[in-house]
């Protein structure tokens, strides 16, 4: 029997990284892509196949997905749209330079490789295409806007695609996950660093508790856990026949997909903000 083969995007930590180590152990044949060539080495070290994928270049995507039909014969069971990251900041002081880089990977390149896997899924006749959004995808939060508006949009067109592709033997599901181990602090500081001047935001004073987080490591957040707790439910939807539109990870998702159901914005509102 054949080897199931998954294209997984974003996987030189957290839950990227995670997912390549147990759908590899749970059976799958591994395409564990990086944007960057020596995170891909490092992949490639681990007895992992690695292509160099970066999101924001659509040759690129071109290039690691052609790689990855020249290995499997042409076929591709699933696609895990995980590559992302973020631009902390407060809304206002967020130049359109900022948005467009944070839009052009999570967004733009995760529809562009969506879209290219399309192809492929339709030919041979079935597919998984799995994509992780966030608790951020369902409700908003201060000093994340550009996050949360790039997962707004991904849950907007998986969504449509969801819809759309319900004549296709194509299923489209979307991972929320809350609080999980990862780097994503570490890695947008030097996004902060380049888009965000918060010295003379209107906002400079409180920008002191946001900027002491992002490089002050203070342990793991409460209800924080670790990666392998989305791979979990990723194995769990490529195993179903039927999956769910979506599949909630940790204790706020759940919480924030109830609230966000039954509240009044204004009192939802209220409440992120205490937060």
């Amino acid at each position: 029997m054949k080897m199931r083969s998954i294209l997984i995007t974003g996987c030189s930590s957290g839950i990227g990284y995670d997912a390549a180590h147990g759908l590899r152990k749970a059976g799958w044949r591994v395409f564990a892509s990086c944007r960057k060539a020596e995170d891909a080495e490092r992949l490639k070290a681990e007895g992992f196949e690695a292509p160099v994928l970066d999101l924001a270049d659509h040759a690129s995507i071109v290039a690691a997905l052609d790689e990855v039909l020249a290995a499997t014969g042409g076929t591709l069971d699933a696609l895990y749209n995980n590559g992302a990251f973020a631009c902390p900041g407060a809304v206002e002081d967020l130049p359109r330079e900022a948005l467009q880089e944070v839009f052009n990977t999570n967004v733009f390149g995760t529809h562009d490789l969506t879209r290219e896997v399309i192809k492929v899924m339709r030919r041979q006749g079935h597919g998984h295409i799995i994509t992780c959004s966030s608790v951020l995808g369902l409700v908003a939060y201060r000093w994340r806007g550009a996050y949360v508006a790039s997962k707004f949009a991904l849950e907007g067109l998986m969504d449509c695609l969801r819809i759309e592709m319900r004549d296709t033997p194509i299923h489209f599901v979307l991972i929320e996950p809350g609080p999980i181990t990862s780097k994503i602090r570490e890695n947008s500081i030097p996004l902060f660093e380049r888009f965000v001047d918060w010295r003379n935001s209107a906002r400079a004073v409180q920008y002191e508790t946001l900027t002491k987080r992002l490089y002050e490591s203070s342990g793991p957040d409460r209800f924080e856990l670790p990666a392998s707790a989305v791979t979990d439910k990723i194995i769990k939807a490529l195993d179903s026949g039927k999956p769910a539109p979506r599949y909630y990870v940790t204790t706020p998702t759940y919480l924030m997909g109830t609230l966000k159901r039954l509240l009044p914005t204004r009192t939802l509102d209220r409440l992120i903000a205490k937060g």
